[in-house]
């Protein structure tokens, strides 16, 4: 194995992606060189300072211009502002000279093969032996841009093709040359994955490599074929989306988002390397090609296939350039599919429809497939590397082959060569040899078919499948909200499964459950899942429900038995790690933060946000948070409880959400001890090794202690700035009764300042607090308007 660690990387080019890749690293704790062109002329305000073309501030500006710009960009690159002090600003002539400082180098600078060749050809002058130089390509050769390098530098090359924006996007295609070191690609693979937090796929040197390839054809069949059935953009898009397991940007949403002229660049990629029908397919349509000359090049230009008119947003006719309202397609097929519970569903009862979106989706799906399958050895060595590269750089929910597993194998063959469609030779090969699907289930793993066999598909050993687990282990115990499992090596984990993942009666006895199974027989307890969401909160239309028939008494027991089941997560005598990841919100943060240790997915979004829907949070949030502030407060410093008492009044006040770990970390609701997990795949892994190495350090359970509270004086504090907040607007006379009711609860009532009170104590006040509040006619109004829209209501 190569004994190589990326402990300081470089960027040389800073533009969106350059700039973009640099913050991902940066997020990574990587210290990053971002190096650009030295400007040849000032601009006013340099000259008016009396500056020269040869000040550094002058000669740095486009990189450290574009450094600035990531605080500001949404969505956010950088998972914390701070990290902003990892990248450092250069330039391209005078920075050079530090490339020996840096164990990556990653060129990022225009799409032009000889400008790319320059930049390498001075990269390996400066460069120390041995450190990995890679290009973020998206179609020029990579083995053309190694030509005429010394061999060190050869065998460190290949390309590192980064899909946009880099902190979002999953997919990483690496590609290496006949001279890179079989070491190298190794080492980025895994780097890329364990360290980066990607999906890495290996493709071949060709135009495009595999997701774009794949993708952009994809996008042209779907225009072309929008034209031939005389849809529209709006209808086009109306079926193209989450309906068939597709980004919620659907098609034409998604080239405003990349960029018109971007998506021609790409195309033409491929356009000027491929001939007969292929290049046919890649011819960019004429009205396109009016729009760039337009300028309408999508959402950076404020306008492309749809264009936002106050609260209104109109679609463009491609036969005139003219905007009108947005349409959405409705057919019989689409109102059955949308009946169907999976994907796989979805899609058998649209495409072999005979209606409008039926013809449309068996025209654009068939065309797909069959592209992919003709390319198998071209792009890719195997079906799953043109999978995965689907599923991780264009959202798809299933990749081209699996898609045609979904939609019937040999029923689509045979639909197919009824209608005429030439079908790979390969295939029919495999049909006629009796394989009847691309992948096949046994035993609990996960096989694909390769060259007139069956092989298993390789995960890396860090990926924990629970569906996997489920189907070979089954579960020792599950109810309508929750299941126990037994993931290996005495550790269990407890996996949410509601609607939504929110929390019910059902969830809670499941706690319980858990809890005391896991107190008798395991080392441990991971509470997770690979849901959409790790959870949304409680179940609220439970709540409302019970609140509207006058149940408070039912409430109130609900409201008890959370909390208790909240206590025992926090004093079990065995480790329990919980693993937020995305909507971590309310009650799913409630359920995080009595745990024993955090293990969080990078792109996780917590907040306590009841007062959204009238309420203050109900689990034992309020508490804990405040606990969570006081135990994160360094030893030896003389503790501040008002000031406390202010954070945690103002962070839940406002319902204030993370945008990432990181920011969860810097609101409170992840400790210094808590972890981070950069790749998602890897983080119920991550999560059961923390659980194995609490139980292997002797893990002591948390021993009750009282807690401080600000008291009468605090709570007249928290009022004065609520009330403050509603002179100025932010808060109306409903939001104010939620903020006293929240004041008193942090503030533990009305005992002296620094009174120290058990958690019960403060439990009865939140429990006292969520049911007056929710008896509050405008709380329900809150609540059915959550319900009935998905946002909230401000009465």
């Amino acid at each position: 194995m190569l004994n190589q660690l990326i402990k300081k990387a470089a960027v040389l080019g800073s533009g969106v992606m350059g700039s973009g890749i640099a913050a991902h690293l940066a997020n990574n704790g990587i210290p990053t060189l971002l190096l650009d062109i030295v400007p040849r002329e000032l601009t006013k305000e340099e000259a008016a300072k009396g500056l020269t073309l040869e000040d550094k501030q002058v000669r740095n500006r486009i990189s450290a211009a574009n450094i600035q710009k990531l605080l500001k960009q949404k969505p956010a690159p950088l998972t914390s502002k701070k990290n902003i002090a990892l990248i450092e600003a250069g330039n391209l002539e005078d920075d050079l000279v530090k490339l020996k400082d840096v164990d990556w180098i990653i060129e990022v600078v225009v799409e032009n093969l000889n400008v790319k060749k320059q930049v390498f050809a001075q990269v390996d002058q400066f460069r120390k032996p041995g450190s990995i130089v890679s290009s973020n390509t998206s179609g020029i050769s990579v083995e053309a841009m190694a030509e005429g390098r010394s061999e060190d530098f050869q065998k460190h090359f290949l390309g590192t093709h980064f899909f946009n924006p880099p902190r979002y996007l999953k997919l990483l295609e690496v590609i290496p040359t006949q001279y890179t070191d079989p070491e190298v690609l190794f080492f980025m693979k895994t780097f890329g994955e364990d360290v980066l937090g990607k999906g890495v796929v290996v493709a071949k040197d060709t135009p495009n490599f595999i997701a774009n390839r794949i993708g952009t054809y994809g996008l042209l069949v779907t225009v072309q074929e929008m034209l031939k059935a005389g849809l529209s953009v709006g209808e086009v898009d109306s079926i193209t989306g989450p309906l068939i397991g597709r980004a919620k940007s659907a098609t034409f949403r998604t080239l405003d988002v990349v960029g018109l002229d971007t998506f021609y660049h790409v195309a033409g990629n491929v356009y000027e390397k491929v001939d007969g029908e292929e290049k046919e397919a890649f011819k960019v349509p004429e009205f396109l090609k009016k729009m760039i000359e337009n300028g309408w090049l999508g959402s950076k230009s404020g306008q492309g296939f749809f264009l936002k008119k106050g609260k209104e947003i109109l679609e463009l006719d491609p036969n005139t350039l003219e905007y009108g309202p947005r349409k959405k397609l409705s057919a019989l097929s689409i109102e059955l599919a949308k009946q169907e519970k999976g994907t796989a569903d979805k899609l058998k009862a649209l495409v072999y429809s005979n209606d409008k979106a039926g013809q449309f989706l068996w025209n654009t799906f068939t065309k797909n497939i069959i592209y992919s399958a003709k390319l198998l050895g071209e792009i890719a060595d195997d079906i799953v590397a043109i999978d995965r590269a689907m599923k991780w750089g264009f959202g798809w929910e299933m990749g081209p082959f699996e898609t045609w597993d979904a939609i019937g194998f040999e029923k689509s063959i045979q639909k197919m060569q009824d209608s005429g469609v030439a079908v790979p030779a390969w295939v029919l090969e495999m049909l006629e040899n009796g394989f009847t699907s691309f992948y096949k289930e046994e035993a609990g793993e996960l096989y694909f078919y390769d060259k007139g066999e069956y092989k298993l598909v390789e995960f890396n050993p860090k990926v924990i499948d629970l569906k996997k687990i489920k189907k070979q282990k089954g579960v020792i115990k599950k109810n309508s909200g929750a299941s126990l499992i037994d993931i290996g090596d005495d550790v269990a984990l407890l996996e949410f499964h509601s609607p939504n993942n929110a929390l019910g009666f059902d969830t809670i006895q499941m706690i319980n459950f858990a809890i005391d199974e896991v107190e008798k027989n395991y080392k441990g307890l991971v509470i997770g899942n690979q849901g959409k969401n790790f959870c949304v909160g409680a179940n609220l239309a439970m709540m409302l429900m019970e609140a509207q028939d006058d149940n408070y008494d039912e409430l109130d027991m609900v409201i008890r038995q959370l909390h208790n089941a909240m206590l025992k997560v926090k004093y079990s005598s065995k480790p329990v790690v919980a693993a937020p990841f995305a909507m971590t919100l309310g009650g799913g943060a409630e359920v995080c933060l009595p745990a024993s240790k955090i293990q969080a997915s990078s792109e996780t979004y917590m907040g306590l946000v009841e007062v959204g829907v009238g309420l203050l949070p109900g689990g034992g949030g309020n508490k804990e948070l405040y606990i969570k502030h006081l135990e994160g407060l360094p030893n030896g410093v003389q503790v501040d409880l008002q000031a406390v008492a202010n954070k945690v009044f103002e962070t839940i006040a406002t319902a204030k959400v993370s945008t990432s770990a990181e920011e969860a970390r810097e609101n409170n609701f992840l400790s210094a001890a808590d972890g981070i997990s950069v790749n998602s795949d890897h983080q119920l892994y991550d999560a059961k090794q923390a659980v194995l190495a609490l139980s292997e350090q002797g893990f002591k359970p948390r021993v009750r202690r009282k807690v401080p509270v600000v008291g009468e004086p605090g709570y007249a504090t928290l009022l004065l700035g609520a009330e403050g907040m509603r002179l100025s607007g932010y808060l109306s006379e409903h939001d104010m009764k939620i903020a006293k009711k929240i004041a008193y609860v942090i503030a533990g009532g009305t005992v002296p300042y620094g009174t120290e009170v058990d958690e019960e104590y403060l439990l009865n006040l939140e429990r006292e607090a969520f049911l007056s509040l929710i008896r509050e006619p405008k709380t329900q109004q809150r609540m059915q308007h959550m319900l009935l829209k998905g946002k909230p209501l401000r009465n």
